[in-house]
C-alpha cells in the first residue's frame, strides 16, 4: 500500500485490517498529524431576524445571541442609508453585548416586481446607474458603522413555494414545500424581466459588481451573495437562474468572478441543498470549495427533507443533513462568521416562530459545542 493511500485510510477512519503488517516507519510524522488536525473554533451562532429592537436584542441575549444581521438603517430617499441611524442601531446592539455585523442590502429576495431598485437585475440602464450609486453610498455607511458584511440577492424570481405540509409527529408543525412538478401546472405567468439567460443574469451581475465591489473593498465591508430560493430548471417562468440547474457549478462561476476578499456568498444550506439530488452528502464537498476559497461570509443552517425539485423545510434535527458533519466542515475550512438559521417552520399558535428560533439557536449552540470540545 502506498503512504499517502494509508493516510487516506486512516483519515477516512478505515485503518481496521488495512494496516495489518505496515511497518512502523509508514505512521505520519508529528508535523503532518498537525496539519490534518481539526481547526479551532472561529464561527458563532447568529441571527438575521428581528432587527435592533429593544424586544429584540433582549430576545437575543436571553438566548446567548451576540452577533446579528441587523436589518438596515432608515433610507434617505435618493440618497442611501442614514448614517446617524445606523450608528444607533449599533450602540443599541452594544447595551447588550451584542456586535452587529451585518446589514441586508436592499436587493432582496422578495422578486423583481416588488424589488426596490428593480433596475439593476433588469439590466436597464442609465436607471441602474443611478440606483448603483445608492447601494455605494449603503456600503460607505456600513463600512463607517463598522458592519463586516452586507446581505444581499441577485434574483428575478422570488423565492418560490407551492405548498404548506403539516407533520403531526412534530406537533402539527408546517412545512415550506417546493414541488416544481406542482408548480409547472399552476402556469404562472413571466414577471416584468420576461425571458432571461444565465448569460444575462452573469452580465447584469458583474455590472453590478463592477462598480460596488471598489467602494467593499476601500470601506472593507464583504458581499455576501445568498443564491436563488430554490435553484430551478432552465427557463422556468422565462429565468434561468444563474445558480441553476448546477447548483454547484453556479456558484463555482460566481466564485470566480473576482478574486477578492470583500466577494462571497451568504452561504445558506438549505437553498444550497434545494439543487442537489443527493444533500446530506453532495453539500461536503461544496463547502469545502467554497470554504478553501474563504468565500463563504454567513451560513444559513437550514434542512430539507428532499432536493432537488421536491422538498420541504424543517427543523435541523430531522432534515435529511446532518449538521454535526456540516458544522465540521465549517470549522475544518476555518469558516469565522455567523451560523444562522434564517427560514423555520411554522404553527398557527401564537409565538410559535419565536420558539422555533429558539429551539435553532439552542441546537445550532450545542453544535458549536460540540465541535469545539472535539478539538479543546
Amino acid at each position: 500500500m502506498k503512504r499517502n493511500s494509508f493516510i487516506k485510510l486512516i483519515s477516512a477512519g478505515s485503518v481496521g485490517a488495512a494496516t495489518v503488517g505496515l511497518e512502523p516507519v509508514l505512521a505520519s510524522s508529528p508535523a503532518e498529524l498537525k496539519k490534518a488536525a481539526p481547526k479551532k473554533v472561529l464561527m458563532k451562532v447568529g441571527c438575521q431576524s428581528g432587527g435592533t429592537t429593544i424586544e429584540n436584542l433582549e430576545f437575543k441575549a436571553r438566548h446567548g445571541v451576540y452577533n446579528i444581521d441587523g436589518g438596515a438603517p432608515k433610507t434617505i430617499l435618493g440618497k442611501g442609508w442614514d448614517l446617524d441611524d445606523s450608528m444607533k442601531k449599533k450602540e443599541a446592539c452594544e447595551k447588550y453585548g451584542i456586535s452587529l455585523d451585518a446589514y441586508h442590502f436592499p436587493l432582496a429576495s422578495s422578486g423583481i416586481d416588488k424589488a426596490e431598485y428593480p433596475n439593476i437585475m433588469l439590466g436597464k440602464s442609465p436607471e441602474r446607474d443611478r440606483e448603483i450609486e445608492i447601494l455605494q453610498q449603503m456600503i460607505q455607511v456600513a463600512g463607517k458603522t463598522g458592519i463586516k458584511v452586507l446581505n444581499y440577492n441577485t434574483t428575478i424570481l422570488p423565492v418560490l413555494r407551492t405548498k404548506k405540509t403539516v407533520d403531526a409527529k412534530r406537533g402539527n408543525a408546517i412545512y415550506s414545500t417546493w414541488n416544481y412538478d406542482e408548480a409547472v401546472k399552476q402556469n404562472l405567468p413571466k414577471t416584468i424581466a420576461g425571458d432571461v439567460s444565465i448569460e444575462q443574469m452573469f452580465e447584469r451581475i458583474t455590472y453590478l459588481l463592477d462598480r460596488i465591489l471598489p467602494v467593499a473593498k476601500e470601506y472593507k465591508v464583504k458581499l455576501a451573495n445568498h443564491i436563488a430560493d430554490p435553484p430551478t430548471p432552465v427557463g422556468y417562468r422565462g429565468i434561468t437562474r444563474w445558480n441553476s440547474p448546477d447548483v454547484f457549478k453556479g456558484i463555482q462561476r460566481f466564485a470566480k468572478l473576482y478574486d477578492s476578499p470583500y466577494h462571497g456568498f451568504n452561504f445558506c444550506i438549505g437553498s444550497i441543498a434545494e439543487g442537489l439530488k443527493d444533500p446530506k452528502n453532495d453539500i461536503m464537498p461544496i463547502i469545502k470549495w467554497v470554504g478553501e476559497r474563504n468565500q463563504i461570509f454567513n451560513v444559513h443552517l437550514r434542512n430539507i427533507k428532499g432536493g432537488w425539485n421536491n422538498f420541504q423545510e424543517v427543523y435541523p434535527d430531522n432534515g435529511d443533513m446532518n449538521f454535526l458533519h456540516v458544522v465540521r466542515a465549517l470549522r475544518d475550512v476555518g469558516f469565522n462568521g455567523m451560523v444562522m438559521p434564517d427560514h423555520v417552520p411554522h404553527h398557527a399558535a401564537t409565538g410559535s416562530d419565536l420558539q422555533a428560533f429558539s429551539f435553532c439557536y439552542g441546537y445550532i449552540k450545542a453544535l458549536l459545542q460540540t465541535v469545539t470540545d472535539e478539538v479543546s
